[in-house]
């Protein structure tokens, strides 16, 4: 089905596919249609340039235009445009992808399997805690806990660990054997004068308090983003993943980092779990691993959940799951590019030179009267609204604020994401100290703008 951008149509398709969009709101003026992107800015269909303060969707690591990719995009197409990995077969591009992943992760990986998607992904996990499980002889540990407000994906598996009611209502979600343990914000949820260690203790508590409520022998893995991205940038509490990994680990529990906002620099190292000390014996990674020039995800698994795999496999002849596309040489190839200009850029290095100007930066709003919290680590960030600054509390309903600033800093040339009334930063790693000043005048003259709004109509006094 095809539309002209501007018709009926193209605006019910935008509004009714498109998730967290007001459609009310913009039903005279349509859907932004964005025509070309280079650097850190994007341009829509009239000519006017944006910076995208969300690199996409938490993706666009090298920004737009990296001419090194299109060309190795290009390459790979006129060599071998698409094979497979199934029945022994393999290609140059995902076998070297492979070994260089192995190299990079932390831990100690073993093996990669590919998708196209974080959602597939984390789907795969599923399928391989519980293949693993009963390899092992286990059927009864298949249990997975996630968190609230975690995000994972949202395909009927991956959507399920995700903790959003939105990803959940009316789609008859989350699945059994799918359990979600409390959100590690020590903002909100952390108790008068409670510390943020004292506060890890009691998340890493409650942890265990579900595991030996639901058994131990039930519960197959733990799952989590090293910092919490759709579910508002939600930074974890000092020692939280310290504790968490030796709850787990005293219960046998298979830790898995969801590796896909902040793998390959996002967080000012190589992943977040090199950030944060964890050591996962599953992670997975998406997005910025091609700078989302092409789909791909990737899971990677330590030699102990592999090896009960492949026994499994041997036993029963086969391992039944894998797509079309998993491994597509395209794709691996331009990761290959991608994860070469990292490298040799020291684009890593150059986050850790330039976040503390968006983190201080971003911070300075912290005094204004709609800001409760600014939080972030890196090049990901969020400032978050509240009607009062002293109790915390949210505005009713949550999210009419934070969408008329994130429909404001639009305005002003600055595209941001909404979650709720938190405002999430993400942009393109390659971000200059001089952007992110014009992204930070931006972002301050339509929070300013918010404001008088909300003066004016009298919502900051509901």
């Amino acid at each position: 089905m095809s539309t002209r951008p501007n018709s009926p149509a193209a605006k019910d398709i935008a509004y009714s596919l498109h998730p967290y969009t007001n459609a009310r709101r913009h039903e005279e003026t349509g859907p932004l249609i964005i025509e070309r992107g280079k650097g850190v800015h994007v341009y829509d269909d009239q000519g006017k340039d944006y910076i995208e303060g969300m690199g996409g969707l938490w993706c666009v690591a090298l920004g737009f235009g990296e001419e090194r990719l299109v060309k190795a995009a290009t390459e790979q197409m006129q060599r071998l445009p698409y094979y497979h990995s199934f029945a022994q077969k393999s290609h140059e591009p995902s076998i070297e992808l492979s070994e260089r992943l192995l190299d990079m992760a932390p831990g100690d990986m073993s093996k990669v399997f590919y998708a196209n998607s974080g959602s597939e992904a984390n789907d795969t996990v599923v399928k391989l805690v519980w293949y693993y499980n009963n390899a092992l002889g286990r059927p009864n540990k298949k249990k997975i806990i996630s968190r609230i407000k975690g995000y994972h994906g949202v395909t009927v598996a991956s959507a399920s660990l995700t903790g959003l009611p939105t990803n959940h209502r009316d789609f008859d979600l989350p699945i059994d054997r799918i359990l979600h343990t409390a959100c590690p914000h020590h903002y909100h949820n952390a108790f008068p004068g409670e510390s943020e260690e004292e506060f890890a203790s009691r998340m890493a508590g409650q942890l265990e308090e579900m595991i030996l409520r639901e058994g131990p022998d039930t519960i197959a893995a733990f799952i989590g983003e090293p910092v919490m991205g759709a579910g508002g940038v939600i930074v974890p509490p000092k020692t939280y993943w310290d504790k968490i990994q030796r709850v787990c680990r005293k219960y046998d529990i298979l830790l898995i980092a969801d590796e896909v906002i902040c793998g390959f620099g996002r967080t000012g190292e190589m992943f977040g779990s090199d950030t944060y000390a964890i050591e996962p014996d599953i992670m997975v990674v998406s997005k910025q691993i091609t700078s989302a020039y092409m789909p791909l995800s990737a899971v990677l698994i330590n030699d102990a959940v592999y090896q009960g795999v492949a026994d499994n496999s041997a036993k029963i002849s086969t391992f039944g799951h894998g797509f079309t596309a998993s491994g597509h040489p395209v794709a691996t190839a331009v990761a290959l590019e991608n994860l070469k200009i990292l490298e040799e850029r020291k684009i890593v290095d150059h986050v850790t030179k330039v976040a503390p100007r968006l983190q201080n930066g971003l911070r300075q709003f912290a005094d204004h009267p709609l800001v409760g919290e600014v939080r972030g680590v890196g090049l990901v960030a969020a400032v978050e609204l509240v009607a009062d600054k002293d109790k915390r509390s949210l505005f009713d309903p949550v999210g009419r604020v934070g969408f008329h600033l994130y429909d404001t800093a639009q305005k002003n040339g600055l595209i941001l994401r909404n979650v709720g009334d938190s405002l999430a930063f993400c942009p393109p790693l390659i971000i200059s100290e001089e952007e992110i000043d014009t992204l930070l005048e931006r972002f301050g003259q339509a929070l300013d703008e918010t404001y008088s709004w909300s003066t004016r109509t009298g919502v900051a006094a509901e």
